[in-house]
């Protein structure tokens, strides 16, 4: 029989791309989403409310992993007040729903697997080069990690193995952090951000999606893995390369990170700030990125 894995988020785009992975590979999905879908011969679809904290209990029930990938998207609204508790609540009170039904059923799930990301080591600029074991921020995007990762840390106490997918920015093709650029870089019109040296640490969707999957079937995958290529790309050298694989050189100056911060308000930390992160703690399970060249990933990305 097919083992069955649950994906919170599974209508996201890593959700979408996870599914078909997943798929691909001999199990069938399960899939919350706030909406009711119908239901397709490899994937059934599950409703659930967090606000409300009510779920289908048989998605739950029903799965032999779950994968959670569920939360507000972080950079689609400005950081009101009101936006931050919408983004926290969104990571914090989807896993107590899970974790809810789990620990009152007394049900045992193979894994549990969740979306976090390396944000969780603070929005700051440096040469510091963060491992899994790197102080947690004491900013905004910090906090919402690590209380994120918390609320995951539960389901070890059920005696569940559990596994934290720290992700850098996702790359892939018509969706993504990629598809905020290209219309700016494909009109010559890209350039970098503030000072240009804030590290990128990014990860095209397919490797993200094979290291879901290496979560499910690696017994020796417990808690928190650094999901980004380890190649210390910086902003400058993010934009200077799109632009090449467009064929042109960047003219135009860095917009000034004044003019950003006066847009964005607190969430241009965003753009403005980035870690480099290692990925070895991964690659020393035999991990091995396909898309580690960034040069040939924007331009696999962009053939599509």
């Amino acid at each position: 029989m097919k083992k069955n894995v649950l994906v919170t988020g599974g209508t996201g785009f890593v959700g979408k791309e996870l599914t078909k992975a997943l798929i691909n590979v001999g199990y069938t999905v399960s899939i919350l989403s706030r909406t009711k879908i119908k239901n397709t011969v490899s994937v059934f679809y599950y409703t659930w409310d967090i606000e409300k904290q009510t779920i289908e209990k048989d998605a739950v029930l029903n799965a032999d992993y779950i994968i959670h990938l569920a939360g507000a998207n972080i950079a689609e609204k400005p950081w009101t007040n009101k936006r931050k508790e919408q983004i926290i609540n969104s990571r914090e009170r989807s896993t107590q729903l899970i974790y809810s039904v789990l620990k009152k059923s007394n049900k045992k799930i193979d894994a549990f697997i969740s979306a976090s990301a390396v944000g969780i080591y603070g929005a700051v600029n440096g040469q510091e080069i963060c491992t899994e074991n790197t102080a947690f921020g004491d900013d905004f995007l910090g906090l919402t990690c690590k209380k994120w990762e918390a609320a995951a840390d539960q389901f070890e106490k059920l005696g569940i193995r559990t596994v934290k997918v720290r992700t850098g920015l996702v790359l892939g093709e018509n969706d993504g952090f990629l598809n905020k650029l290209t219309p700016i870089f494909k009109w010559r019109l890209g350039s970098a951000l503030g000072s240009g040296k804030q590290y990128m640490p990014w990860i095209h969707v397919e490797d993200l999606c094979e290291i879901y999957l290496e979560a499910i079937k690696n017994l020796n995958m417990e808690g928190p893995y650094n999901a980004a290529i380890n190649d210390n790309t910086d902003n400058a050298g993010f934009s200077k390369t799109l632009a090449n694989v467009y064929g042109y050189k960047i003219w135009l100056p860095n917009v000034p990170g004044f003019l950003i911060k006066m847009v964005l308000g607190e969430m241009s930390k965003i753009v403005l700030t980035g870690r480099r992160v290692s990925s070895d703690k991964l690659e020393e399970l035999g991990f091995h990125f396909k898309h580690s060249d960034l040069k040939e990933t924007l331009r696999y990305c962009l053939s599509k």
